[in-house]
C-alpha cells in the first residue's frame, strides 16, 4: 500500500485535490479489497483541524499608534489580535455571516425588537481565572457611550437607552426604538468584552480577555505574540498553541517574505504581485468575497469639497473603469458613491452611475463659479492596495478637467491616525458591515465618529433613524434606497471599487470557508484555522 501512502500524505499537505485524491484512491482501494466508505472516511479525517502548531502572520496595517484601547483598532492588525483573539464579543458573525452567540449564549427579542435580552455563558473566565459577570458587559458597552467618547462604535450605540442587569446570567438592552438588526451590531470589533473595574470603566490596559489566545508580547508597529487558551468557552479551540502576527506595510516586502518562508500567510495579497505566488506550488492564492471598498474621502465641512459643484465634477473626473482595469486587473466591482455592495440586503444601486465625462465635470465646476481647482489627495500604501497607484491615474484624468490634483504620499506609519480623519482629502479602505443600519450608523451618521466626509444631511439622518425601526420590509426597502440615493448624489465618498479580500496561505494552513464580512475570517482566524 505504499502508493496509496504517498498519495494519502499528498492530500494532507494540500498539493492534490480532493477529488484526485478520491480518484486514485478509489482505483487503489478497490484493487485491495477495501469498500468506498473507508475512502469517504479517510478523507473527511484527512480534512479534520489539527491541534499544535505555530504560524506567522504577515499584516499590512500595523500602526506604532496601535493600543489596546478598543474604542481605536482602525485596521486589521490590532483587530485580529485584540477582538478576534484576544478577546469576545456578545455575537459573533459565522463564516457565512449569519449572526451566533458567542459569550452569550443566546439573545431574545421583546417589545417589537426595543428590547434585547442575552444571556451569557456559564463557566466563561478571563485569562486570570475572574468569571465573566453582567456588569463586565455593561461597563464593556458604556466605555464606547457618552458625550466624551471617542469610539468607533459610539454612534451604533446612540441607540441604546439603558443595560440593566436581570439575574446572574441576563443582560437587558432598552433601546430608544426597535432594531431587527441589535445582534449584528454587538458584534462590531471594538465591542470586545474586558473586565470592569470597581467604581466603573474597563481595565483595557491589562490585555485580559476571555478569547481563544493570551496576550504574550506586543510591540506596536512590529509584533504581537499570542498563545493559546487552555480555558477557552469553544470546544476544540483554537488550534494553534501560538501565534505571531508580523507587521510588513510594503506590499514588495510582506509577498517576499511570503514566497521565501517567513510568513504561512499574508493579506493583501496586490494583484500585481500574484504571478509570484502562483509560481510557488507550495502556496495558494485565496480569493474571499466581501463588502470591502476602496474610497477616496471629501471632507464636506471645509472648501472647495462644502461646493456640491466641486465634489461632483470630483466625481465625474475620475475614471474608475480605467483604474479598476490597470490597478486591480479587472478584479473587482467600479463603485458608484455609495457603500452598499450589492450582496448586501437592500441595496439599490442609485443612478446615474457616475462615469468618466469630462464635459460633465467641467459643467459642474462652472456651477460652482471655477474654471479650475486645486486640492491635495493624501495617499499611502497603508490606506488600501494600490492607492499611490490609482491616485496617479486620477490626477492625469482629472486634469483634463481643470481640476488640478496634488498628491501627498502621506507615511505608511500612522496613517490612520495622523491622516484618515483629519486631511480633506484621503484614501480610505472600507470593510463594510453586515446590515445598512450598521454601516450607516458606523460611516454617514452625522455624529458618528468615523464619519470622515463629516456629512450632514438632516433628510439621511431623518431616514436612518425610521428604517432602524420600521417592521414593514417593504418600506424599510424603499427608506435604504432613498438613503443610498442620497449618499450618491450629495455625498463626499468617492467610491472606487468594492473588492475581495486577497489573501496569499501557505498549504500548512488547513481552514474552512472563510468568512468576508471582515478581513481575516471575520477577525477569527486565529481562532479558526490549524496547520496540516
Amino acid at each position: 500500500m505504499s502508493e496509496f501512502s504517498y498519495w494519502a500524505e499528498r492530500f494532507q499537505k494540500g498539493q492534490i485535490s480532493r477529488r484526485e485524491f478520491l480518484g486514485r484512491s478509489t482505483a487503489l482501494l478497490a484493487a485491495a479489497g477495501f469498500s468506498n466508505s473507508a475512502i469517504s472516511n479517510l478523507a473527511f479525517a484527512a480534512d479534520e483541524p489539527k491541534k499544535g502548531g505555530f504560524a506567522r502572520f504577515g499584516m499590512s496595517d500595523a500602526s506604532q499608534n496601535d493600543t489596546l484601547d478598543p474604542g481605536t483598532w482602525p485596521a486589521s492588525f490590532a483587530q485580529a489580535a485584540f477582538n478576534g483573539s484576544l478577546c469576545n464579543n456578545l455575537t459573533e458573525i459565522a463564516a457565512d455571516g449569519t449572526i451566533i452567540g458567542d459569550l452569550a449564549e443566546s439573545f431574545e427579542p421583546s417589545d417589537d425588537a426595543k428590547k434585547w435580552v442575552f444571556k451569557l455563558r456559564n463557566g466563561v473566565t478571563f485569562h486570570d481565572g475572574k468569571s465573566l459577570t453582567v456588569e463586565d458587559v455593561q461597563e464593556s458597552f458604556r466605555f464606547h457611550m457618552g458625550e466624551s467618547s471617542t469610539s468607533g462604535a459610539k454612534a451604533i450605540l446612540s441607540q441604546v437607552a439603558s443595560i440593566d442587569k436581570d439575574g446572574e446570567n441576563n443582560v437587558v438592552f432598552t433601546l430608544n426604538s426597535g432594531s431587527a438588526d441589535f445582534p449584528y451590531l454587538v458584534a462590531d470589533y471594538h465591542l470586545s468584552i474586558m473586565q470592569a473595574k470597581e467604581g466603573g470603566g474597563i481595565d483595557w490596559q491589562k490585555g485580559v480577555g476571555t478569547g481563544s489566545f493570551k496576550l504574550e508580547d506586543f510591540e506596536p508597529g512590529s509584533s504581537i505574540k499570542m498563545t493559546r487558551n487552555p480555558n477557552y468557552h469553544k470546544d476544540n479551540k483554537p488550534y494553534l498553541d501560538e501565534f505571531e502576527f508580523i507587521a510588513i506595510t510594503d506590499p514588495t516586502a510582506r509577498t517576499n517574505a511570503f514566497v521565501t518562508g517567513e510568513i504561512d500567510f499574508m493579506n493583501d495579497l496586490e494583484v500585481k504581485n500574484m504571478p509570484l505566488v502562483q509560481r510557488n506550488s507550495e502556496l495558494v492564492i485565496e480569493r474571499v468575497p466581501s463588502l470591502r471598498h476602496f474610497t477616496f474621502d471629501m471632507d464636506t465641512s471645509v472648501a472647495p469639497f462644502d461646493n456640491l459643484d466641486v465634489r461632483l465634477a470630483l466625481k465625474y473626473a475620475i475614471d474608475r473603469e480605467d483604474i479598476l482595469r490597470k490597478v486591480f486587473l479587472g478584479e473587482g466591482k467600479v463603485g458608484n458613491d455609495t457603500p452598499v455592495a450589492s450582496a448586501m440586503p437592500f441595496y439599490k444601486d442609485p443612478t446615474p452611475q457616475y462615469a468618466y465625462d469630462i464635459e460633465k465635470a467641467k459643467e459642474h465646476l462652472k456651477k460652482a463659479g471655477l474654471t479650475s481647482v486645486d486640492v491635495d489627495l493624501s495617499v499611502s500604501e497603508a490606506a488600501f492596495p494600490g492607492c499611490i497607484d490609482a491616485a496617479v491615474l486620477y490626477k492625469e484624468q482629472a486634469a483634463k478637467a481643470g481640476i488640478n490634483i496634488n498628491i501627498v504620499r502621506e507615511a505608511d506609519d500612522g496613517y490612520w491616525e495622523n491622516v484618515w480623519l483629519k486631511k480633506p482629502f484621503s484614501g480610505v479602505d472600507w470593510y463594510g458591515r453586515a446590515t445598512c443600519d450598521w454601516l450607516f450608523s458606523t460611516v454617514l451618521a452625522a455624529d458618528a465618529p468615523w464619519n470622515s466626509t463629516h456629512w450632514k444631511n438632516p433628510r439621511f439622518n431623518e431616514l436612518l433613524i425610521e428604517a432602524r425601526a420600521e417592521t414593514d420590509q417593504d418600506k424599510r426597502a424603499a427608506q435604504y434606497a432613498e438613503m443610498q440615493q442620497i449618499v450618491h448624489d450629495d455625498g463626499g465618498m468617492l467610491t472606487l471599487a468594492f473588492v475581495n479580500w486577497n489573501y496569499g496561505m501557505s498549504k500548512k494552513i488547513g481552514h474552512g470557508t472563510i468568512g468576508g464580512i471582515f478581513p481575516c475570517d471575520n477577525l477569527r482566524m486565529t481562532e479558526r484555522w490549524w496547520l496540516v
